[in-house]
């Protein structure tokens, strides 16, 4: 069979990116893989939450009901809100964005397929912890708010809260890489012609959601971090009694919590602005209207938070500017809605079944975004507040607003992964019974909670007017649950039993469907040149073109996993992205994080350092794997163009990745020093009785130090380019000497200058902010050495840079922070000794 035909190429580029069987394929890095496996573990969780549900339901059905006690009700409560918000919403949010976006975006692969696989195996040891727990009898059982002082070492002495703490904080690091991978993906890994203006709506949605995710999800990593170290240290931050303050709990919560809300609608929101137009059969109005109220919309969610604490007695013209602004993000929302509806009107809508979950969107988001303004109005809000009328609005925006618009999608993508359409008829009876029993479930518990019911109540008395509506919303929830059961039943034999399809079953004009189905496992035998937002329409026959091998990059010629990466705006290529094989490493790396956690969750703290040990190994070894010893020749990517290989470019994407996971950090940074002024400033009992007393000298080789080692991390840059390895080589030791120097400078400073951290909140945070410091002065050392060795090997050179770039941008990025921390800690009255 020639190499040239279709046939041929698929069998050579299969024969590099197909993923192993067995136990290799724990080894396993292709986007479609992992992007299945986060989607299907997601919606197994989702299972597991909706059977806690339904143990709620059947204690709330009739008063003092001796189902279950006070004890398991708030266990069960608590993993249900935990399961569906951190185990199953946003992990299937992150599972659709890996498998779909190389698809849409006409792309092989992700940017880092080794960090996709890393993030999938921190979420399923992560998700492992916390539901152990619940078998073990000792899951979280403070809410999954987990509000202090509730779920403080006081009123919470086992363990429970603390597997909330870190399994959460382990699966939000997955969030963390997910969300730098989704941006880099968009922003670079695109197919020729794909400028910004012509990329499809879904994928605006996802690259804001997952811009979101970067400043939203480290407030809750900082608070976890904070409150586990409360927990298992006794540093107070959160303890009223030595000048720390629960609110600052919330404060940081919500910081995430309510971002988060936006975060679960807006790729669900993408899939609305992707099926609408084909089954409307017109193109989507208002494009370039959508796009800005995605923007805004991520804008205004960050100014939110408070929106969610209108009863803990903040001043009233906070409460007035909150809710102001909790009425105005309505209106990005109601753009969507009416570009929505305005593509409907223009086209001829087609009942298919992904409509119908479309069309129950709609009746349910609507309603729940009204109750949404209701709440934003403090008055009204006061007297709602903790009632069931919450529980119900946040089920309308979730189930409306996320879980209708994903089921929609998975019956419009579920032929991509299958190759197989629905024959059976038991679809439309899931929906009617899911659509149905929801409203019997939440409409009703809107008047149940109007009547005065507290949430989060595990019984009540019988004669208050709840025991109807109860019974009633208890059915309904059942009723709901025996639909999503219709609904799994209906997707196995879909999958098994499927009527088999050549292509594009729904008429799409979107890459996507571009591809044979199921989807090849590397998506495209060549890349092409796109000139529109619709390439379908464009060219009827571009599939048949892709796999004849007429676009970039056709087949594997060279043997190696290859892809595209354009320029960000225009979508000219730039160069080829050569991507790693399958590999071992993230699933070690993650085993690690495990290690660690699992020593920590049991107080062991003197295995935990091993797991970290553990992962900084295979983390070397990961990074080791990257680039070459030698600069390598350009690359024909087709059609007469040649373009140089990732290695050598000053684009390069790891470098881009690693100032998104800095951006991520930094906001982590400002939640620490957000934390630090608040309690400053409102925190009962201070000034307090002990302040940090720095001595001059350590200050100043503290900041001397961070600033040489950024300098000196520069020079050796400067030094590499030029081609003078000599100086590269005297300039990176000057900046691993430099860092040793600060960081010698800041343990004398925790250890001889500061108060106990047991002491006083003040203490407390100020070594929070110390350790901060200190960690990352001792990642420059690790970063240096990393760079040293780099050029000790061959792996440096003046084209081949990235390590040289990365180590002074890490150090660079060391130096703010740390200048900063010091100016924080010391410019606060008495900061010096």
């Amino acid at each position: 069979m020639s190499a040239n035909t279709p046939v041929g190429l698929h069998r050579a580029l299969d024969a590099v990116w197909r993923a192993p069987k067995g136990i290799a394929a724990l080894s396993a890095v292709n986007h479609t893989v992992v992007g299945r496996r986060f989607i299907i573990t997601a919606f197994i969780y989702f299972a597991i939450g909706g059977l806690l549900a339904m143990l709620i339901r059947a204690q709330l059905a009739r008063p003092e009901n001796p189902f279950l006690g006070a004890d398991a009700y708030n266990q069960i409560f608590t993993m249900h809100g935990t399961v569906m918000m951190f185990l199953f919403a946003i992990p299937l949010i992150e599972g659709i964005a890996l498998y779909l976006l190389p698809k849409i975006l006409g792309a092989r692969d992700l940017a880092y397929p080794r960090l996709s696989a890393f993030g999938y195996w921190c979420y399923l040891f992560g998700a492992t912890i916390i539901l152990v727990s619940m078998l073990m009898g000792v899951a979280p059982d403070s809410g999954w708010f987990m509000y202090t002082p509730l779920a403080s070492q006081p009123y919470s002495p086992g363990i429970n809260s603390d597997v909330w703490l870190l399994g959460v904080t382990f699966v939000e690091i997955s969030a963390i890489c997910a969300a730098v991978e989704i941006v880099v993906t968009i922003l670079k890994v695109r197919t020729p012609g794909m400028a910004l203006s012509r990329m499809p709506l879904m994928a605006w949605y996802l690259l804001v959601t997952a811009a979101m995710m970067l400043i939203a999800f480290p407030p809750l990593i900082l608070g976890s971090v904070l409150l586990e170290i409360e927990r298992a240290f006794n540093w107070p931050f959160f303890d009223p009694e030595r000048g720390g303050a629960p609110l600052l709990w919330q404060h940081l919560f919500w910081l995430f919590g309510h971002p988060e809300v936006y975060i679960i609608f807006l790729p669900a929101a993408g899939a609305v602005s992707t099926l609408i137009p084909v089954f409307a059969r017109t193109k989507i109005v208002g494009y370039a209207w959508i796009v800005a109220a995605i923007i805004a919309l991520a804008f205004l969610s960050f100014g939110l938070w408070v929106h969610h604490m209108f009863t803990v007695g903040i001043p009233h013209l906070a409460l007035a500017f909150f809710s102001a602004a909790s009425m105005l993000v309505a209106v990005p929302t109601a753009v969507q809605v009416f570009a929505w509806i305005a593509t409907l009107m223009r086209g001829r809508p087609q009942m298919t079944l992904p409509m119908l979950y479309l069309m129950g969107f709609f009746s349910v988001f609507i309603l729940g975004g009204l109750t949404g303004v209701m709440l934003a109005l403090v008055p009204f809000n006061w007297q709602a507040h903790d009632t069931h009328f919450v529980v119900a609005h946040l089920h309308y925006v979730l189930i409306g607003g996320f879980v209708f618009p994903m089921l929609a999608a998975a019956y419009y993508w579920l032929p991509l992964m299958t190759g197989r359409l629905p024959v059976f008829q038991v679809s439309k009876a899931a929906f009617w019974l899911i659509f149905l029993g929801f409203h019997g479930t939440f409409l009703i518990m809107h008047f149940t909670g109007l009547m005065g019911m507290p949430r989060r109540v595990f019984t009540y008395e019988g004669g208050l007017g709840w025991d109807l509506p109860n019974l009633i919303s208890s059915i309904g929830g059942f009723v709901m649950t025996a639909g999503f059961a219709l609904f799994v039943v209906d997707i196995v034999l879909q999958t098994r039993f499927g009527r088999r399809f050549r292509r594009n079953p729904w008429g799409g004009t979107g890459l996507d469907w571009a591809m044979p189905t199921p989807a090849p496992s590397y998506n495209f035998a060549s890349l092409p040149l796109v000139t529109s937002r619709d390439p379908l329409e464009d060219n009827t026959r571009l599939g048949a073109d892709i796999a004849a091998g007429k676009g970039y990059l056709p087949g594997a010629p060279r043997g190696e996993m290859e892809t595209l990466c354009v320029d960000m705006a225009t979508g000219e290529p730039e160069h080829v992205l050569v991507l790693p094989k399958n590999d071992y490493t993230p699933f070690f790396m993650a085993s690690g994080l495990a290690v660690f956690f699992v020593a920590f969750l049991f107080s062991a703290y003197w295995v935990a350092p091993l797991g970290l040990v553990i992962a900084a190994v295979f983390g070397w070894r990961w990074l080791w794997s990257l680039g070459a010893k030698s600069d390598p020749e350009p690359i024909d990517a087709g059609h007469g163009l040649s373009l140089p290989v990732h290695y050598v470019v000053s684009s390069v994407p790891t470098l881009l990745g690693l100032k998104y996971f800095l951006a991520a950090n930094g906001a982590f940074f400002g939640s620490l020093v957000f934390g630090y002024l608040f309690l400053w400033t409102t925190a009962p009992d201070w000034p307090p009785p002990e302040f940090l007393g720095a001595s001059p000298a350590l200050v100043a080789a503290i900041a001397i130090g961070l600033t040489a080692a950024s300098g000196f991390a520069f020079n050796a840059r400067r030094a590499n380019q030029a081609g003078r390895a000599g100086a590269r080589l005297i300039h990176l030791a000057g900046s691993l000497i430099a860092s040793l120097v600060a960081l010698v400078a800041l343990i004398a400073l925790a250890v001889f200058d500061a108060p106990s951290p047991e002491s006083h909140a003040y203490a407390a945070t100020t070594m929070a902010v110390i350790g901060y410091v200190m960690l990352h002065a001792l990642l420059g050392i690790l970063f240096t050495a990393y760079a040293l060795a780099r050029c000790r090997f061959g792996f440096v050179s003046a084209m081949r840079s990235a390590d040289m770039r990365g180590t002074a941008i890490w150090q660079l990025y060391t130096a703010i922070t740390g200048l900063g921390a010091l100016a924080l800690i010391i410019l606060a009255p008495g900061g010096m000794g």
